[in-house]
């Protein structure tokens, strides 16, 4: 037995493979299932037991230097399929990378600050955490108001009173910190994302966008409201688009109106995104109430304002004729794509 280890390791140590098959061919016959190191250990078990004590550590030495020999030549093989593989052709052309672009939202968001901007409006900003006082009392929101009702805030904390602190329902919130910590004339629009406890479909989602407008000044009247969102509408959806202005309530502004405008897609001829009305709702606005100017330390007998908010995700539906929600916030290249544009 002895001869035999001597002569199968002067085999292995000479052992010199030409490819992966010779040294596969190689782990069989040494180190395989029926391979000549298992038979050894098999004829080490009818040797005597002084016999074993010499053949044992020979055998084991064996098998040690085979697995190892195995091993290194694999190792040298791996290497120089890795090598040959990442080989780089650089006569190849390159490979382009798709352009991205701009989310619709951000899109028409822009569109709708570009207009305003124009006509002397400046951007301001807020959290979206707030406190009860910024974002219902502030605003005239009575005790007893649905809004303050779990079914449409998410509240983060609900103790009572103005220390309740939820997610903002609106962007007004920014129009209450601006009139608190500066003095008039105001004029300022506020973009933002909004949060109220509804359903999810293809109407209606628990986060939106919106953008809200003030103009507090000296002898601000109503004619300047309608003038001005009556200008924002040509520049947004072109010259020609009709108008109108319906009496609504809004606990922030007195007198309310919610302003229509004429249906882009079927041209007020009547379809399934104006139910057949020919017109679209896409903002509300009014003057603001006295009382909450007076909350926020301004002088409603010298400075009157109007106000008024709409949502981007309705300014886009009928901009791009988009009649699911849902999409904005789906993430879909398919849907996204669609709105390629210059990326500055």
């Amino acid at each position: 037995m002895q001869e035999l280890i001597d002569k199968y390791t002067a085999e292995v140590d000479a052992f010199s493979p030409a490819n992966a098959e010779e040294l596969e061919a190689f782990r069989i016959k040494f180190l395989g299932t029926k391979g000549l190191i298992k038979d050894l250990f098999e004829q080490f078990k009818s040797t005597t037991p002084e016999e074993k004590r010499t053949l044992g550590k020979v055998l084991n030495q064996f098998k040690q230097l085979t697995e190892a020999k195995h091993q290194e030549l694999k190792e040298q093989f791996d290497s120089q399929l890795t090598t040959s593989t990442n080989q780089q052709d650089l006569t190849l052309p390159g490979e382009g990378f798709a352009v991205g672009s701009r989310h619709p939202l951000s899109l028409v968001r822009n569109e709708i600050i570009d207009i305003f901007k124009r006509l002397g409006f400046v951007v301001a900003e807020g959290p979206e955490i707030e406190n009860d006082w910024h974002n219902f009392s502030a605003l005239n929101f009575p005790e007893e108001h649905p809004a303050r009702d779990m079914q449409d805030t998410f509240f983060i904390t609900k103790d009572g009173g103005q220390d309740s602190i939820a997610l903002r329902t609106h962007t007004s919130s920014v129009q209450v910190r601006m009139m608190e910590n500066g003095k008039p004339p105001f004029r300022a629009i506020m973009p933002g994302r909004v949060y109220r406890n509804e359903a999810i479909s293809a109407r209606a989602h628990c986060f939106f966008h919106q953008v809200e407008g003030l103009y507090v000044d000296e002898n601000v009247s109503f004619a300047d409201l309608k003038q001005t969102l009556f200008h924002f509408v040509q520049e947004l959806y072109g010259e020609g688009t009709k108008v109108r202005f319906r009496p609504s309530y809004f606990p922030f502004t007195e007198p309310s109106a919610e302003m229509d405008i004429s249906c882009t897609i079927c041209k007020g001829a009547g379809c399934n995104m104006c139910k057949h009305s020919g017109w679209v709702e896409i903002l509300g606005c009014g003057m603001v109430d006295p009382n909450v100017l007076e909350n926020c330390g301004i002088d409603s007998k010298k400075y009157t304002g109007f106000a008024f908010g709409m949502g981007i995700e309705r300014i886009t539906n009928l901009k791009y004729v988009i009649r699911d929600l849902r999409l904005f916030s789906e993430n879909d290249v398919r849907f996204l794509k669609q709105f390629k544009t210059e990326i500055v």
